[in-house]
């Protein structure tokens, strides 16, 4: 999926719809830590992870930028860090010249006021005035992958961002997930007309019978239940 194909799709969506689109298709569902938030409320991104292992010097997210392509995203690795920054507005203003998506950081960053004028999409953990505290040897494949809390990700998965939080999906299996949580966002949307008509969702999923089923059968789940009614609740 091209990044142009990616933003028009994801415009409609949200990382949830995506997240419940995994889950239907047996895709592990990859979230970044709770905490990963937009410094600018309401800032959404998508794209190609463009990874860079942060070691104390700014120069890896030059790097990345200069091996990035138009659309992608800068994944910065500062290890979950807190008693540091690892990125602030240069980069942050770099990242938007190379023509990039936008950034998240498993750390914190800097020079919020100068980001948020700056207007490109920037996640991260939360802010702190100071930046590195260290400067250690670049780690192998500091270019090649990231690691974003128990996740390692790299050119191969895509990045979502929304008032959520950060999700990563494969990019080879983008279509068939977009496909997914663009069928459960358009059930959620008819249920929720519905409610506001009057009807109970309780009714639209038919939960009497289910709770009847399950007297019978207690193995019988709430979501297998959901699958035989067509509803979305769970994904």
């Amino acid at each position: 999926m091209d990044p142009k194909e990616l933003r028009r799709r994801f415009e409609t969506l949200t990382t949830a719809h995506l997240t419940d689109g995994c889950l239907r298709a047996g895709v592990p569902v990859r979230c970044a830590p709770a905490g990963t938030r937009a410094v600018v409320p309401g800032g959404r991104l998508a794209g190609r992870v463009r990874p860079a292992r942060h070691a104390g010097s700014v120069d890896v997210f030059l790097e990345a930028c200069e091996l990035s392509a138009p659309g992608d995203v800068l994944v910065a690795d500062n290890g979950g860090r807190l008693d540091e920054s690892c990125i602030g507005d240069l980069v942050v203003l770099e990242a938007r010249s190379a023509g990039l998506e936008g950034v998240v950081i498993w750390g914190l960053h800097r020079d919020t006021a100068d980001i948020r004028a700056i207007g490109l999409p920037v996640f991260s953990l939360g802010s702190v005035p100071t930046g590195p505290l260290r400067l250690d040897e670049r780690p192998e494949g500091a270019l090649e992958f990231a690691v974003v809390g128990e996740w390692t990700v790299g050119p191969g998965d895509l990045v979502l961002g929304d008032d959520d939080g950060v999700i990563f999906v494969p990019a080879d299996r983008a279509d068939e997930l977009f496909t997914l949580a663009e069928a459960i966002r358009d059930v959620e949307r008819r249920q929720a007309e519905r409610i506001r008509e009057g009807v109970s969702l309780r009714e639209q999923v038919a939960f009497g019978a289910y709770l009847a089923a399950r007297a019978e059968d207690p193995s019988l789940t709430f979501r297998a239940h959901l699958r035989m009614v067509g509803g979305a609740i769970e994904e």
